[in-house]
């Protein structure tokens, strides 16, 4: 099976851009220089689209070509593509070497074995699975900000801290800027992160020395947590698990909410999120149930990824909501008067439940793990969510 992302043009002003005179001289280029077979057009097509569109805005999962088919296994193999690097992905090892043996035959490759570092990501064989790291990289952070050895945190948001408007302007705004982009980078192992980065991020455009104070603290955080990375691990369990939460007007200077969810795949987080609500609502109820619409998206999205994957799920997705308000109105046939406002949102969640697609239940505050996306947390509570989103240091404890 191999998946491709699909070539989409963006729209930009209300105007769609035509580039298709420059899709097929780009790929001939391609084809040329790197003496593909020209039976690899469509391949080069889509790569010609995808170069010139930046990023494509959608993904297609396409049946594998005629020439990979082997019906005699129903075994699959997977490629994880990004530029010039490649993983290959298989149950079989044999198939695995035979499929670098038929690259190698037609590209200029080279075997690296086991992977080791992907994309600036390390996979440490850790217990009975990978520990995900990105130690190395937050070294070359903490170096870029000269703060190789500064005094580590045990969290990376003060409870008595707020962001407030600041009148003094920090001076260097473009390292403001450089840094919060590289912490971006980092939530993709470093789940922990994701509340205080998007905090952060939250001010690029006119940081504040206040701001600033902010991120050294986050960065006094990752110093303290060097050896801490994502752990997955095998799991017997296909089953999909979602935890959503929101907080209701959590935001000192404009007053919305931020809305969060973590899903994981029997045991392991394979996907999360924290980002503030475009709007104000006036209720946390609202305010967790967009966050509910949020997830929903998310999980069917996972579903319809999983079955391309060959991986059929036994039993619906379980979402987790710490609000009775939001759990009943999912379950509640009778549209209040007073949710009309909420109306899309209602109706694509709830047609979702009645169609058994979802299960949505409830979960109190205290096991509610995706808390730690939405609001600063004291030392142990915050480290025993970080725990349950497997966060782990590599270290034995002392």
């Amino acid at each position: 099976m191999v998946l491709r992302s699909c070539a989409y043009t963006h729209e930009h002003n209300g105007q769609v851009e035509h580039r298709y005179r420059h899709i097929v001289e780009t790929g001939l280029a391609l084809l040329a220089q790197a003496s593909v077979p020209s039976r690899y057009w469509d391949y080069a097509f889509e790569t010609t689209v995808y170069l010139i569109n930046k990023m494509p805005t959608q993904t297609v999962y396409m049946k594998q070509p005629p020439w990979y088919e082997d019906k005699s296994t129903p075994d699959h193999l997977y490629l994880i593509v990004y530029v010039d690097d490649i993983l290959v992905i298989g149950s079989d090892f044999s198939r695995v070497v035979g499929l670098l043996v038929q690259l190698a035959s037609e590209f200029k490759i080279r075997d690296i074995g086991t992977p080791s570092l992907f994309l600036g990501i390390e996979t440490v064989p850790w217990r009975d699975g990978l520990l995900l790291s990105q130690q190395r990289y937050m070294q070359d952070i903490l170096k870029r900000a000269g703060m190789v050895d500064c005094k580590p945190l045990v969290t990376p948001v003060s409870l008595v801290a707020s962001l407030v408007t600041s009148t003094t302007p920090y001076a260097d705004p473009t390292q403001y800027r450089s840094l919060t982009g590289t912490l971006q980078y980092l939530t993709v192992t470093r789940p922990d992160l994701s509340f205080a980065v998007n905090r952060l991020c939250q001010h690029m455009h006119s940081p504040t020395t206040e701001h600033w104070s902010l991120l050294k603290r986050v960065l006094r955080y990752v110093k303290g947590t060097l050896h801490f990375g994502l752990h997955i691990r095998r799991s017997v369990s296909t089953e999909l698990h979602a935890f959503s939460d929101s907080d209701w007007a959590g935001d000192p200077v404009d007053r919305k909410s931020t809305s969060s969810f973590a899903i994981f795949l029997g045991g392991n987080l394979v996907s999360w999120t924290c980002r503030k609500q475009k709007t104000m609502v006036r209720s946390s109820t609202e305010a967790e149930y967009k966050a509910l619409a949020d997830v929903s998206v998310e999980v069917t999205w996972l579903v319809s990824l999983m079955r391309e994957l060959g991986v059929c799920l036994t039993v619906p997705p379980s979402l987790w909501c710490d609000n009775l308000g939001a759990t009943y109105l999912c379950a509640n046939p009778v549209f209040h008067a007073r949710t009309k406002h909420v109306e899309i949102d209602y109706h694509f969640v709830r047609d979702k439940v009645v169609r058994k697609e979802l299960l949505v239940k409830f979960i109190s505050t205290k096991d509610q793990i995706a808390d730690v996306f939405t609001k600063a947390l004291p030392g142990l509570r915050f480290s025993f969510l970080r725990g349950e989103l497997n966060v782990v240091s590599r270290l034995p404890c002392a």
